[in-house]
């Protein structure tokens, strides 16, 4: 399967560099350039790709509007957006997270980063730069409020699936989220798809944004106390 790529970046020395770096995987094909957000958004209804890399900061529409045009339109639900961005503490990162954009890379990444980062999100099976994206969230995301107006959203979840989208939140991968709570790899990722189905988000990105909003986390990665799952012998391992 080809993974089909829309660059959106207002310079073309920067396009045609990610075109050459994507061009040397097999798997991977740039089916469309764009160099503002509203020639993203209307390149990306044309040739439907799968992944659009969107810079932020583009001339007219930027690349956070755009990122939400195109997360929002259901003729465009199987593309994901991945925001380019200079710093990892760019302070549009997080509004973009919350647009729809399923994670983000800096401009700087390696070629190999680059290729797998595209694989990855293209397949919804991870978050790009887990702890990067974690500090940008501390950063910028507002104190969240009680957890008793939103506690709702989450009561769909067992036990487990709301300990494994607590460690999601906080930047664990699934290697390290199946080592601390003593279950596989698989295991871990079949929790975190129920959890992403049951709560009605897109992906893993958007799971860690809800974590945040819920109260589940705190920025600076504390638990909210009344979010805290338990079991009646107060042994941290819970069922699977």
């Amino acid at each position: 399967m080809t993974i089909k790529v829309l660059l959106a970046d207002d310079q073309a020395l920067v396009r045609a560099g990610f075109t050459s770096l994507l061009a040397r995987a097999k798997d991977i094909q740039v089916v469309g350039e764009a160099g503002t957000g509203d020639e993203a958004v209307r390149v990306a209804r044309a040739v439907r790709p799968d992944i659009v890399l969107m810079d932020i900061r583009m001339p007219g529409t930027d690349g956070l509007t755009a990122t939400r045009t195109i997360v929002e339109n259901p003729e465009l639900a199987g593309c994901r957006v991945i925001v380019l961005t200079t710093f990892e503490t760019d302070e549009y990162v997080f509004a973009a997270l919350r647009a729809g954009a399923s994670g983000f890379l800096t401009k700087e990444t390696e070629p190999d980063d680059l290729r797998q980062a595209v694989r990855a999100v293209a397949a919804g099976d991870a978050l790009l730069s887990p702890g990067a994206t974690r500090r940008v969230i501390e950063q910028f995301a507002h104190r969240p409020p009680a957890p008793t107006d939103t506690a709702g959203q989450l009561t769909a979840l067992t036990a487990r699936e709301l300990e494994v989208t607590r460690l999601i939140a906080t930047g664990l991968s699934n290697e390290q989220i199946a080592s601390q709570l003593f279950i596989s790899p698989l295991t871990a990722k079949t929790h975190i798809t129920r959890a992403i189905a049951k709560l009605g988000v897109r992906d893993r990105a958007q799971l860690v944004i809800l974590a945040y909003e819920t109260g589940l986390v705190l920025p600076g990665g504390q638990q909210h106390p009344q979010q805290r799952p338990t079991n009646r012998t107060g042994l941290r391992r819970l069922p699977d």
